[in-house]
């Protein structure tokens, strides 16, 4: 059996053993979505939101990118992000990085692996330079790239509160809050660094008075 038949054999498997369990689960799937989070997390395949949160399908609205970034030309991101926070109403946007995160660390290094990718890392980079002295301060490899994810986060959260998207909600419905969550590989365990309550106050050169 090839790999990928394995996939669609445990598929089977797993839609009859819901069903087995509760008669009605995928129809109450099919007739509703409302979710009450919005999560922007790393593509990395160790990191899978509905797990690590011990939720259910149909509770959180997933968006994943190599290390859970937030650009502000991403139409990927910014079509997820207006339809949960405009249409499905989200009351939380949670940014949820990882320890050992690949991404993190090859933004870290010298190293260049595409046009593409070192594009898309360059935006880690910014974070590390803004933060250099803080950084360069951690001897220990790992401990640094562990700050950097969390100072990453951190700088994703900002740059949400930044978008017309999420000010115009504010203004409307004052939600939703947002989060910046780093993931422990090694424990399970989510560690909150950040957040920023619906309306906090920014920065007036990126607050928008016309929405």
């Amino acid at each position: 059996m090839k790999s990928y038949d394995i996939l669609l054999s445990e598929n089977k498997k797993w839609a009859h053993d819901r069903v087995e369990n509760d008669a009605d689960y995928f129809k109450r799937l099919s007739d509703l979505q409302t979710p009450e989070f919005l999560w922007i997390g790393c593509s990395d395949s160790r990191v899978p939101a509905n797990e690590i949160t011990n939720t259910q399908p149909g509770e959180i609205f997933v968006h994943r990118n190599v290390a859970n970034l937030v650009i502000h030309t991403d139409v990927n991101l910014l079509s997820v992000l207006d339809y949960a926070v405009v249409h499905l109403k989200v009351k939380h946007v949670i940014v949820c990085g990882h320890y050992g995160c690949g991404g993190i660390k090859a933004a870290m290094s010298n190293t260049s692996y595409s046009q593409v990718l070192n594009m898309w890392l360059r935006n880690i980079k910014d974070v590390y330079r803004h933060n250099r002295d803080e950084l360069n301060n951690i001897t220990d490899e790992d401990l640094r790239a562990d700050r950097l994810t969390e100072l990453s986060v951190i700088e994703q959260v900002q740059r949400l509160a930044k978008t017309s998207i999420i000010q115009k909600a504010w203004k409307e419905r004052d939600a939703p809050n947002l989060h910046g969550w780093v993931y422990g590989l090694k424990d399970g365990l989510i560690n909150p660094v950040f957040e920023m309550k619906a309306n906090t106050e920014l920065d007036p050169l990126y607050e928008y008075n016309n929405l």
